[in-house]
């Protein structure tokens, strides 16, 4: 890995403002064990643009068992047109079956989400990123005001590396907006999940995600019925969150 701990911070600054494929080509240069991590929502432009960089360029999603269909179908879409390795994480099925055998299939409307979602998303999460020496995500500022200001395009990832291990995490759409996103996927016809057409911005499982009314925050949709603080799933861990 050409790209060390010592590296981040002054990258960061020095491509603070770079395009996100300049960010992109600097990762997949530099880092040979790397991948796309893809939600199936709008940062299917990182699977565009890595293809334009890198053939075979490894991406992977986290497979939660409660999808819309409409996502699978997406992520089916993706890994045909894409020249892409392509793999789904899944929960452990143990750890599943006795969170739905105590607590239920909607424990989540209850006692919050940060326990189904450490099954279903942080734990498989963690096991593929302990193969990895670098993740790419599709993280923005602008996605969450309460969580993700200050995320850097380029980061040392101290909530998934170790001091034996350390991981790098490029976040290459951190200072774009939502339309520059939009505006890429119509440039250059990248497909999309058809959610997007009826009102979803922020897709994640089906029942902890809905569609939002014109003006509010992309991130309304997502774990309603919780504090806006508290609308991360942990797959991000360090995001500093406002209080």
């Amino acid at each position: 890995m050409a790209i060390t701990r010592a590296d981040v911070e002054r990258l960061a600054s020095e491509y603070a403002a770079k395009h996100p494929r300049e960010i992109l080509r600097l990762a997949l240069e530099n880092v040979d064990n790397i991948a796309i991590s893809f939600s199936g929502a709008d940062d299917v432009i990182l699977v565009d643009m890595a293809s334009r960089l890198r053939k075979g360029v490894q991406v992977f999603s986290l497979d939660t068992g409660r999808l819309h269909p409409e996502t699978y179908k997406f992520m089916e879409l993706v890994r045909e047109r894409y020249d892409i390795r392509f793999e789904a994480m899944f929960p452990d099925h143990a750890a599943v079956e006795k969170l739905v055998r105590e607590k239920g299939m909607y424990s989540f409307f209850v006692d919050g989400h940060h326990e189904c979602c450490g099954i279903r998303k942080v734990m498989p999460l963690r096991r593929k990123l302990a193969t990895l020496d670098a993740w790419i995500t599709g993280q923005r500022r602008d996605q969450s005001p309460g969580t993700r200001l200050a995320i850097e395009v380029i980061e040392d990832d101290k909530s998934f590396g170790t001091a034996d291990r350390p991981l790098l995490k490029f976040n290459p759409l951190a200072h774009w907006t939502s339309a520059q996103v939009w505006e890429y996927i119509r440039e250059f016809e990248v497909p999309y999940n058809e959610l997007h057409a009826r009102g979803y911005v922020s897709i994640g499982c089906e029942p902890c995600t809905r569609a939002i009314l014109p003006n509010q925050h992309e991130r309304a949709g997502r774990w309603w019925w919780e504090e806006e603080t508290k609308k991360e799933c942990g797959l991000h861990a360090g995001n500093p969150i406002k209080r």
